[in-house]
């Protein structure tokens, strides 16, 4: 029978709302940790998201900060208790010691997950809202977690931290201890601790042989990966048998399980998710034992050739030039229209299967994923479109740069790519595009399109951004945009392939139309349109996304490269076909883009 580690203590007050802006570029980055094996004593700094929790002046368990007001802990540690009993401590080293870069505050709210059960330990996640937010430091930062899509196979290397004993009947920690265990997958895990025991919720870790573990007192602290240069908690600690001892591994709630409760909870700054994904073969699948289901097989399809996922691919746009209707469906089959009740609020483009990018001022007002539906394959917003699909929204990331910022978009179902659906090749690298390259600008304006409000296309070219030059920018003439437009793209071919260099963001100050009720588009200024590029949030959107296809060419298309666990991901996952495009402008710095 598996003991807690921990006293069991929760209570549940209120339900919170979701935030609006993402923590991905600030989680995960500690500017103080260098580790490389295992140890004792964690440095100062080293975890900076690690919290202290104290029930009643005394600690008892660890939990996580993920945004600058929330901490993630065990739903076992809060049980029946009430939040005004708690105090939370953030950048804290030592429990008697002097803690010079420490915060505390009082806890305002707890929310357990609704499906928490203290029998099996099933769903042992609980959310703390602090007093009041706390300010970023070397010392206090929030961690990343890990996306619903993230795996982690059996031997991945995970960090535990926590104040809890140094061993089994031992005393609790004065300093903040850190351990390194490897992943064991939940075939072995249940085959150790009784098939039944161990759910999909759950996540081990561990040495075989004992000697290494979470222990009473760490409950609710983080297990953590590094991805790259980012790290990432898999794992909640929730419950073992005694402490490291052999063939008993740590059981920790799985994050990636509950990505959708969180967001929906925590209010504030978005927590930054993550997915990480383990390359190989997860050697657990091999495992068996008696009692335990077999994996289900699966029978082979037959070899075929079907030409792998590819971007930028418009079989029905033969465009030239001009501002006009887009006539007939599929000219840009990657123009999304985001709707909430019923009424298009914006643009998007596909950039994969199951990802929209946007503007993040789409969502300034509601940025709860269950409000959207996105339409693809669509023309008309009034009439027919036998091509589209809609499909909802799982969740929405928002990133958090100064300025201008964007939105990924999770699709609650991957989209069948057609003729009319397809994904553009989105510039994560800040492609030269020189003056007077011809774009194009598409999107439905407000009361644009007749009747039927068809989708518009505007026509443009590159310009010198003169006093706005940047990496960041991009620049083009002077554009008649509109509200509804903000979210789509502006999309430059690039030989076989479009390429979306920049998200429209909508200034109304500077380029509502005035007459828009009369069917036409009036631009005010003569001023460049100034954007931010899509290279300028790179780490964002490989982070949130993974991976990306590769271009269409005539060919053939190159799969792209994928977010893996053992850090061979060439410069942040770059599409193999900008490393060659680049490849290309040094060999002939006077070709043609």
């Amino acid at each position: 029978m598996a003991t807690w580690r921990g006293v069991f203590l929760l209570t549940v007050v209120s339900l919170l709302a979701t935030g609006t802006d993402s923590q991905l570029n600030v989680c995960g980055k500690p500017a103080l940790n260098t580790r490389i094996v295992g140890g004792q004593d964690a440095p100062e700094g080293s975890w900076p998201w690690q919290v202290s929790l104290h029930l009643s002046g005394r600690y008892t368990c660890g939990g996580s900060l993920i945004n600058n007001q929330w901490v993630l802990s065990a739903a076992h540690c809060v049980r029946n208790t009430d939040a005004a009993d708690w105090t939370v401590f953030v950048g804290r080293q030592s429990q008697t010691g002097p803690n010079p870069n420490e915060e505390s505050r009082a806890v305002a709210q707890i929310v357990s997950h609704p499906s928490y059960d203290s029998d099996s330990s099933d769903n042992d996640v609980a959310l703390l809202r602090l007093s009041s937010p706390v300010e970023f430091t070397d010392y206090i930062l929030p961690v990343c977690l890990a996306a619903d899509s993230s795996s982690f196979h059996t031997g991945t290397d995970s960090w535990v931290t926590g104040f809890g004993l140094t061993e089994e009947n031992g005393a609790i920690a004065n300093v903040l201890q850190e351990v390194e265990v490897p992943v064991i997958g939940n075939r072995q895990c249940n085959c150790l601790y009784g098939v039944g025991a161990i759910t999909d919720n759950m996540i081990c870790a561990g040495l075989l042989q004992g000697g290494k573990d979470s222990c009473q007192g760490d409950s609710g602290g983080p297990m953590v990966h590094k991805q790259n240069s980012v790290w990432v908690q898999s794992g909640v600690v929730s419950f073992g048998v005694g402490c490291a001892r052999p063939n008993f591994p740590g059981v920790y709630a799985r994050v990636s399980r509950y990505q959708s409760w969180i967001t929906s909870e925590v209010t504030g700054p978005t927590p930054g998710f993550i997915s990480f994904t383990s390359s190989g073969s997860n050697s657990d699948n091999s495992i068996s034992c008696p009692g335990l289901p077999a994996l289900p097989t699966t029978t082979l399809p037959p070899p075929t050739t079907a030409a792998p996922d590819v971007c930028g691919r418009s079989p029905l746009n033969m465009r030239i030039g001009g501002a006009s209707e887009a006539e007939s469906p599929g000219v840009w089959p990657w123009q999304v229209s985001l709707q909430r009740d019923g009424t298009h609020v914006c643009g998007g483009t596909l950039v994969t299967k199951e990802f929209v990018m946007s503007a993040g001022q789409c969502f300034s007002g509601d940025s709860q994923p269950g409000n959207w539906t996105v339409f693809l394959g669509r023309l008309r917003q009034n009439g027919s479109n036998p091509f589209e699909t809609s499909v909802g929204v799982s969740r929405i990331e928002l990133s958090d740069l100064t300025g201008a910022n964007i939105a990924v978009l999770k699709l609650a179902s991957e989209v069948k790519l057609s003729p009319y659906i397809q994904p553009v090749c989105v510039d994560l690298v800040g492609t030269n595009l020189s003056a007077e390259t011809q774009c194009w600008v598409t999107g439905w304006g407000e009361n644009q399109g007749g009747e039927e409000q068809v989708l518009q296309e505007l026509q443009t070219n590159i310009v010198d951004c003169g006093n706005s030059s940047s990496s960041d920018n991009i620049c083009t003439g002077a554009l008649p945009l509109q509200q509804g437009d903000a979210g789509g793209p502006l999309v430059c071919k690039q030989g076989a392939f479009w390429l979306q260099a920049a998200v429209i963001t909508v200034d109304n100050s500077n380029n509502s139309t005035q007459e828009a009720s009369r069917g036409r588009r009036v631009t005010r200024s003569s001023d460049p349109q100034v954007f931010s590029r899509t290279s300028r949030f790179a780490t964002f959107l490989e982070n949130t996304v993974g991976m990306f296809p590769s271009p269409v060419s005539t060919n053939g298309a190159t799969p792209a490269a994928s977010v893996s666990d053992n850090g061979n991901m060439s410069k942040a996952t770059l599409p193999l076909y900008f490393s060659v495009f680049l490849f290309l402008l040094l060999l002939s710095p006077a070709l043609a883009i």
